[in-house]
């Protein structure tokens, strides 16, 4: 830049910051504000340790950057080329990601194991077929959750949930939860205070309940939606054979400690009028007992989850939903028409993964929340009539008190 000899100093100095300001303005216009906590479902929980974060961050790369193709192990039947690609933004997928489980009808087990169960991968690579459902198989589809507090969620101890389960309706309120037992398998490290029954494990994650912990989850999830093969879960889903991994512990590690250290939604204007209505009401029409607000973790290694109070609106638990959810197909020891109680937080941003609407229920077969609370039948459908039964206004305000969550 040249400047002209006669230009005084306080003239260039004048300049000099005239230049500054417009390089900030400029980079304002090219570097947004970042959006507000309560706006966004990802970010890591506050009060990580240096190397937590540094390990949350490899995990959201392996989690949302890396997709893999033929080269890095992917299929040969698959349903996903990536973690991130089912779970926009750490929210809800969406019908186009749905995915079908197949083959168990009863605590008995699933009987279609050796045709492809229990997911359907109906994506292949050249020169392979995708699966195709096989005939007079029960089975369901599966809309992808929202991941966010999870971590919370995997804190909170087995007694607690169990403190919750009233599996033989003792109080005669009509809701009547209770775990669903499962069997874990080996390369689990059980929880703090772990309760076993007959050799099985308490459930708390998937639609129904049907995996262990985060890891169960995660290395299921590599190996059924994208036919990637890991020291955890080393038979090929294509073949039914014992393959070499395709990837590392650590990766697959890395993954778990993001899932576990992601942030909890942020309630948006949670004191304003009609969202304290709201709550009131919700509460009142009884659907508290199912969509528990307040849970209480204990013991974990991650010390920014442990003995937090947390509100997600769930038991964790399995709860009769009625015929109209009764898909036939179930996992564990979990009945057709049962359900794990889906946490409510962040539900208000479920639209920003979903295409600017919503997907609920298990299957996103409701395109609202009013929908999906009509859709209650079995243990909640008490609480579908007192909806019904609730004033125009009081239904909205019910319904903006769950968009705020």
């Amino acid at each position: 830049m040249k400047f002209d000899s006669h230009m005084s100093k306080p003239s260039m100095r004048l300049s000099g910051l005239a230049a500054v300001w417009l390089l900030l303005a400029s980079c304002e216009l090219i570097f947004p504000q970042a959006p507000a906590d309560d706006a966004v479902l990802d970010g890591p929980v506050a009060g990580l340790t240096p190397e937590q974060h540094a390990q949350f961050l490899r995990g959201d790369v392996a989690f949302n950057d890396e997709v893999f193709t033929s080269r890095t192990g992917l299929g040969p039947v698959f349903v996903a080329a990536s973690c991130g690609s089912c779970h926009a933004g750490d929210g809800k997928g969406h019908p186009t990601t749905t995915l079908t489980r197949f083959g168990q009808v009863d605590s008995t087990g699933n009987l279609f194991l050796q045709r492809g169960g229990p997911q359907l991968q109906h994506r292949a690579l050249p020169g392979f077929q995708p699966e195709q459902l096989p005939a007079g198989a029960a089975h369901s589809r599966f809309t992808p959750p929202a991941n966010t507090g999870l971590g919370f969620l995997d804190a909170v101890p087995d007694a607690a949930l169990l403190a919750l389960a009233d599996p033989n309706d003792a109080d005669g309120d009509g809701i009547s939860g209770r775990p669903n037992w499962i069997s874990a398998p080996g390369y689990i490290t059980a929880r703090p205070g772990t309760r076993v029954q007959a050799g099985r494990y308490i459930g708390r994650y998937g639609k129904k309940a049907a995996a262990y912990d985060l890891l169960h989850q995660t290395a299921a999830a590599y190996n059924q939606d994208m036919g990637i093969v890991s020291s955890y879960e080393a038979v090929d889903a294509h073949s039914g054979q014992l393959a070499d991994p395709e990837v590392s512990n650590q990766t697959v590690l890395d993954v778990v400690a993001y899932l576990k250290m992601l942030k909890a939604p942020v309630q948006r204007e949670p004191n304003h009028p009609d969202v304290l209505a709201g709550e009131q009401a919700f509460l009142r029409i009884g659907c508290g007992k199912c969509h528990t607000p307040q849970l209480t973790t204990g013991a974990s290694p991650i010390a920014a989850l442990a003995h937090q109070t947390v509100r997600p609106y769930t038991d964790l638990l399995l709860h009769d939903m009625g015929p109209g959810l009764n898909d036939g197909y179930t996992e564990g020891t979990a009945a057709p028409a049962e359900w794990r109680t889906p946490a409510l937080w962040g539900l208000g941003l479920s639209p920003n993964s979903q295409g600017g609407t919503y997907f609920l229920l298990h299957d996103g077969r409701a395109r609202s929340i009013e929908d999906a609370i009509r859709q209650h039948g079995g243990e909640g459908q008490p609480s579908r009539e007192r909806f019904d039964s609730l004033s125009a206004e009081q239904q909205r305000q019910l319904v903006r008190f769950l968009q705020s969550l």
